[in-house]
């Protein structure tokens, strides 16, 4: 199994400026989508408890550019599970333009920590990472000692 789970994308031109380049909103867009795809593969049931009381809160999302994309470009952006405390998570993207032959060229990196919350909008509370998540997310994992992360504990 790869270390990173991996979302590819085609970019379109709807995803360019004026200039041709990808504006930089987008992303922060493909960082979202590698997340919901990942759900989607890898813990389904997840989706069902979103739909119910679940909520996976953004508090800090973030990217380095360091070569441009234009439209039609090829790229894939991989997601790596960076740290996983009681109630938060915390991932790294790597944007990889593909090229012929299985070429790759980083062109950006991002970062995203997450709190996983219950309850109605005005008294939503903290909450322990769901069981089904934190065994999806374990090979995902940049943990340099690969110790498994099921059991981890720590501050939310």
């Amino acid at each position: 199994m790869s270390e990173y789970y991996e979302f590819k994308h085609l970019v379109g031109l709807e995803e360019t400026n004026l200039v041709g380049n990808v504006y930089y909103a987008n992303y922060v867009r493909w960082q979202g989508r590698c997340r919901e795809m990942f759900l989607r593969e890898n813990a389904p049931e997840i989706l069902s408890e979103l739909q119910n009381d679940l909520k996976l809160f953004t508090l800090k999302c973030e990217c380095e550019f360091f070569a441009e994309l234009t439209a039609f470009d090829e790229i894939a952006i991989r997601m790596r599970l960076e740290d996983m405390a009681r109630s938060q998570l915390g991932f790294s993207f790597d944007y990889v333009r593909l090229g012929p032959g299985g070429g790759t060229n980083l062109v950006a990196r991002g970062r995203q920590r997450i709190a996983c919350m219950r309850g109605p909008n005005n008294d939503t509370r903290p909450v322990d990472i769901p069981s089904a998540l934190r065994q999806a997310l374990e090979p995902y994992s940049v943990n340099l000692e690969r110790r498994p992360l099921a059991g981890s504990g720590g501050g939310g």
